[in-house]
């Protein structure tokens, strides 16, 4: 019998509802970043430090969320969802605070690293929720509509904070960290379902592990080669992303003389063209598997990167020319973040945890190697577009050279809730909640 209007409303608005929580969820570990930029040069005269040192309250909080994102993960697989969310969001709260009253810059970095690491929580529990309820077409389809929540966090974070460290001073900053921190623990508390039941969790030495004959989540994982195409997937995207990130002040303000106002709009503008791309992936996985998107959309990506370059060097268009190419490469990454993501975990839904922990690892680690070497090259324009490049050719050569990818990736990517067995909840649960 066909749903009502009324009915058909009403799950839509818990579909948004849903779609809002997770993103919010996804996006803390951004917006604790982002949100801090604009505060940098404050910190380090008021602590009277050096920039560098500064900096490293960022890099910090980096490598805590990477680490944060390993031990937290296979935690949620064990006790379920709710437990290790409610536990790191509110630690998030508490470093939050401390932060706003560190009174050294030591401190500071030792309770960033804490706070990246607690506040991992949100965005590993947030992608394993997805892989609890959805699998194939249907859980990349949800990932891209929550891209355009963590799509908003980098533009919007750091104008939040400039405004507020500008009336109070950089430690409101972390004051408002800390309230963004109580809004998500009131809401995971009263409106967040656990979406992990007992019977499904993990033991302590996971001998739901039978079908390789290994111990240990992460052994398994790191044996399949299948996950770590579509894994690394993310990481060369995020890449492309923090190369841009790192390069682009240099660039469109050293370079072509933009104000730093003129900057900051043509930093959102970019950033709104992934936002796009991936509500557009959204719909196109109504017709198209995941696999078959990202089959088309990496080798699209790579001739894209390659004309960068050549606008550079020719100065085709000047900087509208750099920016528009800008914004066609940023905007495929919408195709190719979500599915990848998706296919990577398809397979692992009794592990989900530990799988988006890795998954989240990789993306840190891997951006946080690959962005540097702008610098590196250079910092030039031309620098940044070489280590564009090479990310695209790097997705390309993932995909052209898996196995399980020329095998089996089309057909797993073609169902959009394919249940594994013996997986109930994902079976159960084929519809938007």
């Amino acid at each position: 019998m066909p749903k009502s209007p009324t009915a058909r409303s009403s799950s839509r608005s818990r579909s948004l509802k849903y779609i809002l929580m997770l993103g919010a969820l996804a996006a803390l570990p951004a917006v604790t970043t982002d949100m801090y930029l604009p505060a940098l040069p404050a910190v380090a005269e008021d602590l009277g430090t050096t920039t560098t040192a500064a900096q490293f309250t960022l890099s910090g909080t980096l490598l805590g969320t990477a680490v944060g994102q390993l031990v937290i993960g296979p935690l949620s697989d064990r006790f379920g969802r709710r437990l290790p969310l409610l536990i790191g969001i509110s630690m998030h709260i508490v470093t939050s605070l401390l932060c706003a009253i560190a009174p050294s810059i030591g401190l500071l970095i030792g309770l960033r690293i804490l706070q990246g690491f607690f506040n991992a929580a949100a965005s590993v529990v947030a992608i394993a929720v997805i892989r609890d309820r959805f699998t194939g077409s249907a859980a990349a389809k949800l990932l891209s509509r929550l891209m355009l929540m963590i799509g908003l966090a980098p533009l919007l974070a750091p104008t939040l904070g400039q405004a507020v460290a500008g009336i109070w001073a950089w430690r409101a900053v972390f004051y408002a960290l800390a309230l963004i921190g109580v809004i998500l623990v009131v809401i995971v508390w009263r409106w967040m379902p656990e979406t992990l039941p007992p019977e499904r969790r993990l033991p302590k030495k996971m001998k739901g592990a039978a079908r390789t004959g290994e111990p240990g989540g992460y052994r398994i994982l790191l044996r399949d080669r299948r996950f770590l195409a579509f894994a690394v997937i993310p990481g060369l995207s995020m890449g492309i992303i923090m190369s841009y990130v790192v390069g682009s002040p240099f660039v469109m303000q050293e370079e072509y003389g933009l104000s730093p106002a003129t900057f900051a709009l043509i930093f959102a503008v970019n950033g709104v063209a992934m936002v796009i791309s991936s509500q557009v992936n959204a719909s196109l996985l109504n017709r198209f598997p995941s696999a078959g998107i990202l089959r088309i959309a990496a080798p699209v990506l790579l001739v894209l990167a390659v004309i960068l370059p050549i606008v550079i060097a020719t100065g085709f268009g000047g900087v509208i020319g750099l920016v528009a190419s800008l914004w066609v490469v940023l905007g495929m990454l919408g195709f190719i973040f979500s599915n990848a993501t998706s296919l990577a975990l398809d397979g692992y839904g009794n592990m989900a945890g530990t799988a988006a922990a890795l998954l989240g690892c990789l993306q840190v680690g891997l951006a946080g190697l690959i962005s540097p070497l702008v610098g590196v090259f250079g910092g030039t324009a031309l620098s940044m577009a070489g280590v564009i490049i090479g990310c695209a050719v790097a997705i390309n050569l993932v995909l052209a050279t898996t196995p399980a990818y020329r095998r089996r990736g089309l057909r797993l990517g073609g169902s959009p809730n394919r249940a594994e067995p013996g997986d109930p909840a994902a079976q159960a649960s084929g519809t938007a909640p």
